[in-house]
């Protein structure tokens, strides 16, 4: 099934769960990759530790996040996370 974002990404990149957040591969440059994938690491354990307190049976499946110059749409899985940011005005 194909996602309706991808003709409007901006950059997207993974991030290995088991590397603590070390990207993967990614469209973004270096560093800005390097900052987007720790902050968003930890967005992702403190969210994901809010579902399981609210519902020990549940678990994040997927986060999104918009301001008004980004729109960051997350997807933690068991290995990594796949995070895709866009410009949400498109």
């Amino acid at each position: 099934m194909r996602n309706k974002y991808v003709a409007t990404t901006e950059q997207t990149f993974g991030s290995g769960e088991e590397q603590n957040g070390i990207p993967i591969r990614s469209t973004l440059d270096n560093s800005t990759t390097v900052q987007y994938s720790g902050l968003i690491t930890s967005l992702t354990s403190k969210a994901r530790s809010v579902v399981r307190d609210l519902d020990p049976q549940n678990d994040l499946t997927f986060l999104r996040v918009r301001s008004k110059k980004h729109e960051l749409m997350i997807a933690p899985e068991k290995d990594y996370t796949l995070i895709v940011v866009q410009n949400p005005s498109e």
